[in-house]
């Protein structure tokens, strides 16, 4: 089994299990902050926007190029955080939800497109896919998941 294909795998089984850890969550739930300032819909955003933001890295990345224009940085990821979440305010849980699962599979189609090297230890478009996929998805299941289990 190749690099891409493993990372792709385990993308997919970590995306599973942070849905799962959202089953049930109404729109009065998805919002209760429990994370400083941040509720699981803001979570949900956060992770979605980063999707976004990195399917053209992708695509710039298959052709070639620096994966971001020149110009752009993604170092103030608090920043970009914010920027994600507040562009989405006032969005309804179910569309939060919709989103989520439709950047997902757009964010692992584009990393998919790019041939098998792209994903060799230490190549960007590795490490910008497990910045946002099953490292990303774990790491907030796991802060979804125990603040369900204090809830209780």
């Amino acid at each position: 089994m190749s690099e891409k294909h493993t990372l792709l795998h385990e993308a997919e089984t970590a995306f599973t299990e942070l849905r799962d850890s959202l089953a049930g969550l109404d729109e009065e739930r998805l919002g209760r902050v429990f994370l400083g300032t941040w509720g699981t819909r803001e979570i949900v955003v956060h992770i979605s926007g980063w999707h976004r933001a990195m399917i053209p890295a992708f695509a710039r990345l298959g052709r070639g190029e620096s994966p971001f224009p020149e110009g752009v940085s993604y170092d103030d990821y608090d920043g970009w955080n914010a920027r994600f979440v507040e562009d989405k305010k006032g969005v309804r849980a179910a569309e939060v939800l919709a989103e989520l699962d439709a950047s997902h599979r757009a964010f692992v189609t584009a990393a998919a497109a790019l041939p098998d090297k792209h994903f060799a230890d230490g190549e960007t478009a590795r490490s910008l896919f497990e910045g946002a996929g099953a490292p990303h998805y774990r790491e907030h299941t796991a802060q979804i998941r125990e603040w369900r289990a204090a809830a209780r």
